[in-house]
This record gives C-alpha cells, sequence and structure tokens, in this order.
C-alpha cells in the first residue's frame, strides 16, 4: 500500500500508528487564551504565551492560572516527603528553607507554588504545583544539611515524588 502522497511530500500515518501523548498534564493550557489575561487567584499574567508577574494591563479577560486551577482542586504535581530525627530537631528552619526557596523561583516562575504543607508523623508533606519546584526543594534541603535524597518520577502521570531525611 502505497501511503505517500503524490508532489506533496507528506506522508500520511494510519490510525493504528498513532502515538500515544508521552505525558499527559491535563493543567496544561489546551487551547490559546486572550491576551492579555490576568488570573483572578493570584494576579499573574499572560501575555507573550506564558504567565509572569506585572501590572495588570487595561482591558485583560480574567482567567485562572494552572498553578491556581491545581491549588483549587488540590491536585499537587510534586511531593517532597521530609522527615527523621534532624528534620524533628530543626522543624522551623528547614521549612523556612523551603518557604524561602519557593518565593525566590515563584518571583521567576509565577506557576511554581507550595500547595501545602501538611503534618505527616515524624515529618511534613509538602505538595506542589510543579514538578520542577519540588525538585529544587529537595536539592536545596540536600545542599544546605545533607542527608538522604530520593527521587521518583511518574512519567505516565508527570508527577515528582521527592524524599528527604536525615
Amino acid at each position: 500500500m502505497n501511503t505517500r502522497m503524490p508532489d506533496s511530500g507528506f506522508r500520511s500515518v494510519r490510525r493504528d500508528q498513532l502515538r500515544e501523548e508521552r505525558i499527559h498534564d491535563s493543567y496544561k493550557l489546551t487551547h490559546k487564551l486572550p491576551v492579555p489575561a490576568v488570573c483572578g487567584g493570584c494576579g499573574a499574567v499572560y501575555h507573550a504565551g506564558r504567565w509572569q508577574w506585572g501590572e495588570r494591563p487595561a482591558g485583560a479577560a480574567e482567567v485562572t492560572c494552572p498553578a491556581c486551577h491545581r491549588i483549587r482542586d488540590r491536585f499537587p504535581a510534586g511531593f517532597v516527603h521530609v522527615s527523621g530525627a534532624y528534620f524533628a530537631a530543626h522543624r522551623d528552619e528547614l521549612l523556612r528553607l523551603m518557604r524561602h526557596r519557593e518565593e525566590q523561583e515563584k518571583a521567576a516562575h509565577p506557576l511554581a507554588r507550595i500547595v501545602a504543607i501538611e503534618d505527616e508523623g515524624a515529618g511534613v508533606l509538602v505538595t506542589t504545583t510543579d514538578i520542577h519546584l519540588a525538585r529544587d526543594l529537595g536539592e536545596a534541603l540536600h545542599h544546605a544539611h545533607q542527608g538522604e535524597l530520593d527521587f521518583h518520577y511518574n512519567e505516565g502521570e508527570n508527577l515528582l515524588r521527592v524524599s528527604w531525611s536525615r
């Protein structure tokens, strides 16, 4: 069977040859937003194809950014488990370090935020709107306080689990 279209250089693909998308993220935009747009929750501005912090443009459409959507749905992309005797003794210091790292990251990337910090037995579970922020939090803890750091990435769900203990 010839699947080559004459003179076009285009090769058609049969339906059984279509590939599944590698990463499915239901919070990724599926359509273009009106430009400019502003998130009604956090005030981030969508301009030139990306979310950024700035002044609200006149006549901007009000939408919900993916980070606010994840927070509202309580559906994080990153999980950071922090535990151990060292954590128990230095809890406030380590939480301040993670909050500080979030502020640094959020200044440049408005969609990178901590969703919640929940007590979990002898530690805490920090959930994030972004897998990169979860990785950064784990690396910041490891860089400043050493300990054991482990990453588990679930490619099918675009989800990262980070574990830090000492």
